[in-house]
């Protein structure tokens, strides 16, 4: 598949959201009764991406750009890494505060990376076979759908890896969360009609996934069987 401009757009995006979310969740906000890390606006966007990468342009290509985005994250990680431990010059004095916003929390980075990656695939997966069921229709249900599925998956695993045996109320957090991104989807849902709608025109492409194999760790140009 030719790749054009406007998928090379709505990828840089979808990853440059990710890490993004990385890298400002380690700010906790107040929402009136909510605790939320300040991330809480910028993931979601990657998951509503993630839904037009798959009725746009079907689960193969999602599946490579959710890979993609784990690499690119990824190397973000390791070279953040490298910072923190690269010895400081004499006249700069905020390695706390670049160790305290960079700093590598193995926990949570995995908690983070295990939440994305089974989120993120089952959020494609969910979408592209209901719009098989769907025939195309009721674009709404499927990006809701997906994201109810993907984001309780994510949030689950994410809270559980990243603070159980921290005295954490877990199911109170998962729920926050899970709400919260539920949430800003449903209301994202008109942007998601327009740029479904706009990229299907201008692409002339509507990816119906009959013939696709699941397997998330597939990532050649053609399936196998």
């Amino acid at each position: 598949m030719k790749i054009s401009y406007r998928l090379a757009v709505i990828t840089a995006i979808f990853v440059t959201c990710l890490i993004t979310a990385n890298i400002i969740a380690v700010k906790v906000i107040s929402l009136g009764p909510f605790t939320l890390p300040a991330a809480i606006f910028v993931f979601p966007i990657s998951y509503i991406f993630g839904d037009v990468l798959t009725e746009v342009y079907g689960y193969q290509v999602a599946r490579r750009i959710i890979w993609l985005g784990f690499i690119c994250n990824l190397i973000f990680v390791f070279f953040a890494w490298i910072g923190q431990i690269l010895p400081s010059a004499d006249f700069w004095g905020d390695q706390q505060a670049y160790v305290s916003i960079l700093g590598i929390t193995w926990r949570i980075l995995a908690a983070s990376f295990c939440g994305y990656l089974v989120g993120e695939f089952a959020n494609s997966f969910v979408l592209s076979r209901m719009k098989i069921l769907t025939k195309g229709r009721w674009l709404w249900s499927r990006t809701i759908g997906s994201t109810v599925i993907g984001q309780a998956l994510d949030t689950s695993l994410f809270i559980t890896i990243a603070y159980i045996g921290t005295g954490a109320t877990l199911p109170t957090m998962m729920l926050y969360h899970w709400v919260s991104k539920v949430g800003i989807e449903v209301i994202f849902t008109p942007a998601t009609y327009a740029i479904v709608d706009w990229l299907k025109k201008k692409e002339n492409i509507d990816t119906y996934d009959y013939q696709t194999k699941y397997n998330p760790f597939i990532v050649s140009e053609k399936e196998k069987a």
